[in-house]
Protein backbone atom coordinates (compact mmCIF):
# COMPACT_ATOMS: atom_id res chain seq x y z
CA UNK A 1 0.00 0.00 0.00
CA UNK A 2 1.60 3.17 -1.15
CA UNK A 3 1.66 6.55 1.76
CA UNK A 4 -1.08 8.08 -0.42
CA UNK A 5 -3.22 4.84 -0.22
CA UNK A 6 -2.79 4.58 3.73
CA UNK A 7 -3.37 8.79 3.76
CA UNK A 8 -6.88 8.37 1.84
CA UNK A 9 -7.50 5.30 4.51
CA UNK A 10 -7.21 7.13 7.36
CA UNK A 11 -9.29 10.03 6.33
CA UNK A 12 -12.17 7.98 5.33
CA UNK A 13 -11.85 6.16 8.91
CA UNK A 14 -11.47 9.64 10.53
CA UNK A 15 -14.81 10.91 8.70
CA UNK A 16 -16.23 7.34 9.06
CA UNK A 17 -15.68 8.12 12.97
CA UNK A 18 -16.78 11.85 13.29
CA UNK A 19 -20.24 10.36 11.51
CA UNK A 20 -20.17 7.87 14.47
CA UNK A 21 -20.27 5.27 12.18
CA UNK A 22 -18.17 2.29 13.22
CA UNK A 23 -16.18 -0.34 10.75
CA UNK A 24 -18.64 -3.12 11.13
CA UNK A 25 -21.75 -0.93 10.81
CA UNK A 26 -21.00 -0.62 7.28
CA UNK A 27 -23.37 -3.17 5.21
CA UNK A 28 -22.76 -2.21 1.28
CA UNK A 29 -19.77 -1.13 -0.22
CA UNK A 30 -20.13 0.48 -3.97
CA UNK A 31 -16.71 0.29 -6.02
CA UNK A 32 -16.16 2.16 -8.80
CA UNK A 33 -13.09 1.30 -10.89
CA UNK A 34 -11.85 4.90 -12.61
CA UNK A 35 -10.07 6.11 -15.12
CA UNK A 36 -10.15 9.40 -16.61
CA UNK A 37 -13.17 9.55 -15.56
CA UNK A 38 -13.89 13.46 -14.47
CA UNK A 39 -16.71 14.50 -16.28
CA UNK A 40 -18.68 11.60 -15.14
CA UNK A 41 -17.32 10.38 -11.55
CA UNK A 42 -19.07 13.24 -9.68
CA UNK A 43 -22.51 12.62 -10.47
CA UNK A 44 -21.89 8.57 -10.10
CA UNK A 45 -20.66 8.96 -6.50
CA UNK A 46 -23.62 11.44 -5.37
CA UNK A 47 -26.57 9.06 -7.22
CA UNK A 48 -24.43 6.20 -5.18
CA UNK A 49 -25.13 7.87 -1.66
CA UNK A 50 -28.16 9.07 -2.11
CA UNK A 51 -29.44 5.74 -3.21
CA UNK A 52 -27.96 4.52 0.01
CA UNK A 53 -29.76 7.15 1.87
CA UNK A 54 -32.99 6.86 0.73
CA UNK A 55 -32.39 3.11 1.17
CA UNK A 56 -31.55 3.54 4.78
CA UNK A 57 -28.31 1.60 4.40
CA UNK A 58 -25.11 2.26 6.18
CA UNK A 59 -22.50 2.55 2.96
CA UNK A 60 -19.81 3.75 1.34
CA UNK A 61 -18.70 4.62 -2.16
CA UNK A 62 -14.74 3.43 -2.72
CA UNK A 63 -13.17 4.76 -6.17
CA UNK A 64 -10.32 2.80 -7.56
CA UNK A 65 -8.29 5.03 -9.59
CA UNK A 66 -6.38 3.21 -12.54
CA UNK A 67 -4.18 5.78 -12.75
CA UNK A 68 -6.42 8.80 -13.66
CA UNK A 69 -4.07 12.25 -14.97
CA UNK A 70 -7.65 14.36 -15.31
CA UNK A 71 -8.35 14.90 -11.38
CA UNK A 72 -10.37 12.02 -11.13
CA UNK A 73 -9.05 11.64 -7.50
CA UNK A 74 -9.89 14.67 -6.14
CA UNK A 75 -13.45 14.49 -7.35
CA UNK A 76 -13.31 10.92 -5.47
CA UNK A 77 -12.24 13.19 -2.00
CA UNK A 78 -14.32 16.23 -2.47
CA UNK A 79 -17.93 14.13 -2.87
CA UNK A 80 -17.07 12.15 -0.01
CA UNK A 81 -15.51 8.64 -1.51
CA UNK A 82 -13.14 6.69 -0.13
CA UNK A 83 -10.17 6.62 -2.77
CA UNK A 84 -7.96 3.74 -2.91
CA UNK A 85 -4.81 3.32 -5.85
CA UNK A 86 -4.81 -0.15 -8.04
CA UNK A 87 -1.06 -0.30 -9.05
CA UNK A 88 -1.41 -2.85 -11.34
CA UNK A 89 -3.64 -1.23 -14.54
CA UNK A 90 -6.79 -2.78 -16.04
CA UNK A 91 -10.92 -3.04 -15.51
CA UNK A 92 -10.15 -6.59 -13.20
CA UNK A 93 -7.05 -4.82 -11.22
CA UNK A 94 -9.29 -1.70 -10.08
CA UNK A 95 -11.62 -3.63 -9.24
CA UNK A 96 -10.03 -6.44 -7.26
CA UNK A 97 -8.35 -3.44 -5.56
CA UNK A 98 -11.71 -1.87 -4.83
CA UNK A 99 -13.33 -4.42 -3.33
CA UNK A 100 -10.15 -5.86 -1.04
CA UNK A 101 -10.43 -2.50 0.49
CA UNK A 102 -14.10 -2.28 1.09
CA UNK A 103 -15.74 -2.95 4.42
CA UNK A 104 -19.20 -3.49 3.62
CA UNK A 105 -20.89 -7.37 4.07
CA UNK A 106 -22.33 -7.08 0.42
CA UNK A 107 -20.48 -5.20 -2.65
CA UNK A 108 -22.22 -3.66 -5.77
CA UNK A 109 -19.71 -2.98 -8.50
CA UNK A 110 -20.68 -0.51 -11.24
CA UNK A 111 -18.64 1.63 -14.01
CA UNK A 112 -17.92 5.38 -13.04
CA UNK A 113 -19.23 6.83 -16.48
CA UNK A 114 -22.63 7.62 -15.57
CA UNK A 115 -24.37 4.71 -17.78
CA UNK A 116 -25.77 2.27 -14.97
CA UNK A 117 -28.59 2.94 -12.27
CA UNK A 118 -26.62 4.29 -9.30
CA UNK A 119 -29.72 5.87 -8.43
CA UNK A 120 -31.39 2.52 -7.82
CA UNK A 121 -29.47 0.40 -5.56
CA UNK A 122 -32.38 -1.10 -3.71
CA UNK A 123 -33.11 -4.37 -6.23
CA UNK A 124 -29.62 -5.58 -5.57
CA UNK A 125 -29.50 -5.24 -1.98
CA UNK A 126 -32.45 -6.89 -1.43
CA UNK A 127 -31.68 -10.07 -3.64
CA UNK A 128 -27.92 -10.07 -1.59
CA UNK A 129 -30.09 -9.75 2.23
CA UNK A 130 -32.49 -12.79 0.48
CA UNK A 131 -29.40 -15.20 0.46
CA UNK A 132 -28.09 -14.61 -3.05
CA UNK A 133 -24.58 -15.10 -3.07
CA UNK A 134 -24.15 -12.97 -6.67
CA UNK A 135 -26.74 -10.71 -8.25
CA UNK A 136 -26.48 -9.99 -11.97
CA UNK A 137 -27.84 -6.76 -13.54
CA UNK A 138 -29.98 -7.57 -17.02
CA UNK A 139 -29.80 -4.79 -19.31
CA UNK A 140 -31.95 -6.53 -21.65
CA UNK A 141 -34.47 -6.78 -19.55
CA UNK A 142 -34.58 -3.63 -17.89
CA UNK A 143 -34.08 -1.41 -20.96
CA UNK A 144 -31.07 -0.11 -23.35
CA UNK A 145 -32.16 3.44 -24.06
CA UNK A 146 -31.28 4.56 -28.06
CA UNK A 147 -27.34 5.05 -28.02
CA UNK A 148 -26.68 3.00 -24.97
CA UNK A 149 -25.06 0.26 -26.44
CA UNK A 150 -23.35 -0.76 -30.04
CA UNK A 151 -25.57 -2.44 -32.08
CA UNK A 152 -23.12 -5.22 -32.52
CA UNK A 153 -22.42 -5.62 -28.87
CA UNK A 154 -26.47 -5.59 -28.49
CA UNK A 155 -27.17 -8.20 -31.25
CA UNK A 156 -24.37 -10.29 -31.17
CA UNK A 157 -21.54 -10.14 -28.86
CA UNK A 158 -23.26 -10.13 -25.71
CA UNK A 159 -25.91 -12.18 -26.67
CA UNK A 160 -23.75 -14.99 -28.32
CA UNK A 161 -21.12 -14.59 -24.94
CA UNK A 162 -23.77 -14.75 -22.82
CA UNK A 163 -25.71 -17.99 -24.53
CA UNK A 164 -21.89 -19.48 -24.30
CA UNK A 165 -21.59 -18.16 -20.88
CA UNK A 166 -25.09 -20.07 -19.89
CA UNK A 167 -24.15 -23.56 -21.71
CA UNK A 168 -20.96 -23.86 -20.11
CA UNK A 169 -21.45 -22.99 -16.85
CA UNK A 170 -25.38 -23.55 -16.35
CA UNK A 171 -26.21 -20.49 -15.16
CA UNK A 172 -29.80 -18.66 -15.23
CA UNK A 173 -28.20 -15.56 -16.44
CA UNK A 174 -29.63 -13.20 -19.52
CA UNK A 175 -26.78 -10.53 -19.53
CA UNK A 176 -23.11 -12.56 -18.35
CA UNK A 177 -21.25 -8.82 -19.17
CA UNK A 178 -23.55 -6.56 -17.09
CA UNK A 179 -21.12 -4.27 -15.42
CA UNK A 180 -23.53 -3.38 -13.04
CA UNK A 181 -23.57 -6.00 -9.87
CA UNK A 182 -23.79 -7.12 -6.89
CA UNK A 183 -22.44 -9.75 -4.37
CA UNK A 184 -21.59 -10.69 -0.77
CA UNK A 185 -17.78 -9.67 -0.37
CA UNK A 186 -16.03 -12.92 1.39
CA UNK A 187 -17.87 -15.32 -1.03
CA UNK A 188 -16.07 -13.47 -4.08
CA UNK A 189 -12.89 -12.93 -2.22
CA UNK A 190 -12.92 -16.61 -1.58
CA UNK A 191 -12.58 -17.41 -5.39
CA UNK A 192 -9.28 -15.52 -5.46
CA UNK A 193 -10.07 -14.07 -8.87
CA UNK A 194 -6.82 -12.97 -10.50
CA UNK A 195 -7.76 -11.33 -14.43
CA UNK A 196 -6.91 -7.92 -14.93
CA UNK A 197 -8.87 -7.18 -17.73
CA UNK A 198 -12.24 -6.86 -19.19
CA UNK A 199 -12.57 -10.47 -18.34
CA UNK A 200 -12.48 -10.14 -15.35
CA UNK A 201 -16.74 -9.86 -15.66
CA UNK A 202 -16.42 -13.24 -16.97
CA UNK A 203 -14.36 -14.67 -14.74
CA UNK A 204 -16.62 -13.56 -11.70
CA UNK A 205 -19.75 -15.13 -12.95
CA UNK A 206 -17.89 -18.43 -14.58
CA UNK A 207 -16.13 -19.27 -10.92
CA UNK A 208 -19.14 -18.64 -9.14
CA UNK A 209 -21.11 -21.07 -10.67
CA UNK A 210 -18.26 -23.44 -10.75
CA UNK A 211 -17.81 -23.28 -6.74
CA UNK A 212 -21.45 -23.39 -6.61
CA UNK A 213 -22.67 -19.88 -5.85
CA UNK A 214 -26.26 -18.79 -5.80
CA UNK A 215 -26.82 -16.74 -8.67
CA UNK A 216 -29.57 -14.74 -9.32
CA UNK A 217 -30.24 -11.47 -11.87
CA UNK A 218 -32.51 -8.25 -11.67
CA UNK A 219 -33.12 -6.18 -14.33
CA UNK A 220 -31.61 -2.71 -14.71
CA UNK A 221 -31.45 0.21 -16.95
CA UNK A 222 -28.75 1.40 -19.23
CA UNK A 223 -28.32 4.80 -20.35
CA UNK A 224 -25.80 6.39 -22.93
CA UNK A 225 -22.42 7.09 -20.66
CA UNK A 226 -21.67 11.10 -19.85
CA UNK A 227 -18.34 10.73 -21.48
CA UNK A 228 -17.14 12.86 -24.18
CA UNK A 229 -14.11 10.53 -25.45
CA UNK A 230 -14.21 6.94 -26.37
CA UNK A 231 -14.81 3.84 -24.23
CA UNK A 232 -12.13 1.62 -22.63
CA UNK A 233 -13.79 -0.96 -24.15
CA UNK A 234 -12.20 -2.32 -27.33
CA UNK A 235 -15.38 -4.86 -29.39
CA UNK A 236 -12.86 -7.32 -30.86
CA UNK A 237 -9.75 -7.53 -28.33
CA UNK A 238 -12.18 -7.65 -25.19
CA UNK A 239 -14.65 -9.95 -26.89
CA UNK A 240 -12.03 -12.16 -27.98
CA UNK A 241 -10.88 -12.14 -24.61
CA UNK A 242 -14.18 -13.10 -22.97
CA UNK A 243 -14.18 -15.90 -25.32
CA UNK A 244 -11.05 -17.12 -24.28
CA UNK A 245 -11.64 -16.57 -20.48
CA UNK A 246 -14.85 -18.90 -21.13
CA UNK A 247 -13.39 -21.56 -22.64
CA UNK A 248 -10.14 -21.95 -20.78
CA UNK A 249 -12.61 -22.65 -17.53
CA UNK A 250 -14.59 -25.20 -19.79
CA UNK A 251 -12.19 -27.82 -20.91
CA UNK A 252 -15.01 -30.16 -21.51
CA UNK A 253 -16.25 -27.88 -24.00
CA UNK A 254 -13.39 -26.63 -25.55
CA UNK A 255 -11.55 -30.50 -25.29
CA UNK A 256 -13.58 -32.95 -24.26
CA UNK A 257 -17.19 -32.73 -26.53
CA UNK A 258 -14.96 -31.61 -30.10
CA UNK A 259 -12.51 -34.76 -28.63
CA UNK A 260 -15.63 -37.18 -28.47
CA UNK A 261 -17.10 -36.04 -31.78
CA UNK A 262 -13.98 -36.26 -33.55
CA UNK A 263 -12.99 -39.69 -32.10
CA UNK A 264 -15.79 -41.31 -33.15
CA UNK A 265 -16.89 -39.88 -36.13
CA UNK A 266 -13.47 -40.47 -37.55
CA UNK A 267 -13.76 -44.07 -36.46
CA UNK A 268 -16.77 -44.22 -37.60
CA UNK A 269 -15.73 -43.24 -40.95
CA UNK A 270 -12.94 -45.28 -41.16
CA UNK A 271 -14.83 -48.14 -40.96
CA UNK A 272 -17.51 -47.06 -43.24
CA UNK A 273 -14.28 -46.47 -46.00
CA UNK A 274 -12.47 -49.85 -45.07
CA UNK A 275 -14.02 -52.32 -47.57
CA UNK A 276 -13.73 -49.13 -50.69
CA UNK A 277 -14.74 -46.16 -51.77
CA UNK A 278 -18.25 -44.84 -51.09
CA UNK A 279 -20.76 -42.64 -53.10
CA UNK A 280 -23.53 -40.22 -51.93
CA UNK A 281 -25.51 -38.54 -53.95
CA UNK A 282 -23.01 -36.48 -56.22
CA UNK A 283 -20.32 -36.75 -53.30
CA UNK A 284 -17.22 -39.47 -53.68
CA UNK A 285 -15.60 -40.61 -49.95
CA UNK A 286 -11.91 -42.29 -50.55
CA UNK A 287 -8.65 -42.68 -49.73
CA UNK A 288 -8.52 -38.73 -49.08
CA UNK A 289 -11.36 -39.11 -46.59
CA UNK A 290 -9.90 -41.85 -44.82
CA UNK A 291 -6.94 -39.89 -44.77
CA UNK A 292 -8.89 -36.88 -42.70
CA UNK A 293 -10.79 -39.33 -40.98
CA UNK A 294 -7.76 -41.08 -39.34
CA UNK A 295 -6.44 -37.44 -38.61
CA UNK A 296 -9.37 -36.54 -36.92
CA UNK A 297 -9.38 -40.02 -34.62
CA UNK A 298 -6.01 -38.99 -33.30
CA UNK A 299 -6.98 -35.59 -32.45
CA UNK A 300 -9.62 -36.67 -30.73
CA UNK A 301 -8.06 -39.15 -28.60
CA UNK A 302 -5.75 -35.94 -28.33
CA UNK A 303 -8.04 -33.58 -27.43
CA UNK A 304 -10.35 -35.89 -24.90
CA UNK A 305 -6.24 -36.52 -22.79
CA UNK A 306 -5.99 -33.10 -22.28
CA UNK A 307 -9.61 -32.63 -20.98
CA UNK A 308 -8.70 -34.98 -18.55
CA UNK A 309 -4.97 -33.43 -17.51
CA UNK A 310 -7.13 -29.68 -17.20
CA UNK A 311 -9.69 -31.14 -15.25
CA UNK A 312 -7.21 -32.38 -12.62
CA UNK A 313 -5.44 -29.59 -12.90
CA UNK A 314 -8.34 -27.38 -12.42
CA UNK A 315 -9.68 -29.27 -8.95
CA UNK A 316 -6.15 -29.31 -7.69
CA UNK A 317 -6.60 -25.44 -8.17
CA UNK A 318 -9.82 -25.01 -6.68
CA UNK A 319 -11.43 -23.94 -9.56
CA UNK A 320 -13.82 -26.94 -10.02
CA UNK A 321 -15.46 -29.07 -7.28
CA UNK A 322 -13.92 -32.90 -7.06
CA UNK A 323 -17.26 -34.72 -8.04
CA UNK A 324 -17.92 -37.64 -10.13
CA UNK A 325 -17.87 -36.01 -13.75
CA UNK A 326 -17.44 -37.93 -17.16
CA UNK A 327 -13.40 -36.27 -16.69
CA UNK A 328 -12.96 -38.82 -13.50
CA UNK A 329 -14.43 -41.50 -14.67
CA UNK A 330 -12.68 -41.63 -17.97
CA UNK A 331 -9.41 -40.47 -15.57
CA UNK A 332 -10.35 -43.80 -13.58
CA UNK A 333 -10.75 -46.03 -15.77
CA UNK A 334 -7.74 -45.22 -18.10
CA UNK A 335 -5.73 -45.82 -14.81
CA UNK A 336 -7.37 -49.23 -14.27
CA UNK A 337 -7.32 -50.42 -17.85
CA UNK A 338 -5.34 -47.81 -19.99
CA UNK A 339 -2.39 -49.49 -20.44
CA UNK A 340 -3.59 -53.07 -21.06
CA UNK A 341 -6.06 -51.37 -23.52
CA UNK A 342 -3.51 -49.49 -25.28
CA UNK A 343 -1.31 -52.23 -25.96
CA UNK A 344 -4.31 -54.06 -27.43
CA UNK A 345 -5.15 -51.64 -29.89
CA UNK A 346 -1.20 -50.97 -30.40
CA UNK A 347 -0.92 -54.76 -31.07
CA UNK A 348 -4.27 -54.69 -33.22
CA UNK A 349 -2.19 -52.05 -35.48
CA UNK A 350 0.45 -53.28 -35.82
CA UNK A 351 -1.98 -56.72 -36.92
CA UNK A 352 -3.36 -54.86 -39.58
CA UNK A 353 0.10 -53.71 -41.21
CA UNK A 354 1.20 -57.58 -40.78
CA UNK A 355 -2.15 -58.47 -42.90
CA UNK A 356 -1.47 -55.93 -45.34
CA UNK A 357 1.96 -57.10 -45.80
CA UNK A 358 1.16 -60.81 -46.01
CA UNK A 359 -1.66 -59.75 -49.00
CA UNK A 360 0.84 -57.93 -50.84
CA UNK A 361 3.12 -61.11 -51.00
CA UNK A 362 0.30 -62.86 -53.05
CA UNK A 363 1.07 -60.47 -55.71
CA UNK A 364 3.71 -58.59 -56.88
CA UNK A 365 4.68 -55.67 -56.21
CA UNK A 366 4.47 -53.80 -59.12
CA UNK A 367 0.89 -54.74 -59.48
CA UNK A 368 -0.83 -53.72 -56.70
CA UNK A 369 -3.31 -51.39 -56.52
CA UNK A 370 -2.81 -48.54 -53.87
CA UNK A 371 -6.16 -47.71 -53.87
CA UNK A 372 -7.11 -51.27 -52.54
CA UNK A 373 -4.29 -52.25 -50.87
CA UNK A 374 -3.80 -49.12 -48.44
CA UNK A 375 -7.12 -49.50 -46.64
CA UNK A 376 -6.28 -51.64 -44.04
CA UNK A 377 -2.97 -49.75 -43.50
CA UNK A 378 -4.92 -46.65 -42.29
CA UNK A 379 -6.58 -47.87 -40.02
CA UNK A 380 -3.83 -49.57 -38.68
CA UNK A 381 -2.11 -46.13 -38.25
CA UNK A 382 -5.65 -44.75 -36.76
CA UNK A 383 -5.14 -48.11 -34.35
CA UNK A 384 -1.57 -47.59 -33.47
CA UNK A 385 -2.02 -43.57 -32.42
CA UNK A 386 -5.16 -44.09 -30.64
CA UNK A 387 -3.22 -47.33 -28.30
CA UNK A 388 0.07 -45.38 -27.74
CA UNK A 389 -1.70 -42.37 -26.48
CA UNK A 390 -4.14 -44.10 -24.33
CA UNK A 391 -1.09 -45.72 -22.65
CA UNK A 392 0.30 -42.09 -22.15
CA UNK A 393 -2.16 -41.10 -20.70
CA UNK A 394 -2.88 -43.82 -18.42
CA UNK A 395 1.02 -42.68 -16.95
CA UNK A 396 -0.38 -38.98 -17.14
CA UNK A 397 -2.99 -39.29 -15.39
CA UNK A 398 -1.17 -41.57 -12.61
CA UNK A 399 1.45 -38.96 -12.20
CA UNK A 400 -1.82 -36.24 -11.64
CA UNK A 401 -3.43 -38.64 -9.50
CA UNK A 402 -6.82 -38.07 -10.93
CA UNK A 403 -8.22 -41.15 -9.31
CA UNK A 404 -7.94 -40.23 -5.97
CA UNK A 405 -9.76 -37.05 -6.26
Amino acid sequence: MTIDQETHLDSASAARAGAGIAVGQIELSVVMPCLNEAETLAVCIRKALRSMEELGVVGEVIVSDNGSTDGSQEIALAEGARLVHSEQRGYGAALRTGIGAAEGEFVIMADADDSYALHNLGPFLERLRAGADLVMGNRFKGGIEQGAMPPLHRWLGNPVLSFLGRTFFRVPIGDFHCGMRGFRRDRILALSLRTSGMEFASEMVARAALAGLTIEEVPTTLAPDGRSRAPHLRTWRDGWRHLRFLLALSPRWMLLYPGFALLFGGGAMLAWLLGGARQVGGLAFDLHTMLAAATAVSIGIHAIALAVVAHAHAVHVGLLRADRRIEVRIADLALRRGVSTGLLLLLAGVACFGYALWSWEQVSFDQLDVASTIRLPIVGVGLIVVGVQSVLLSFIIGLTRVGEL
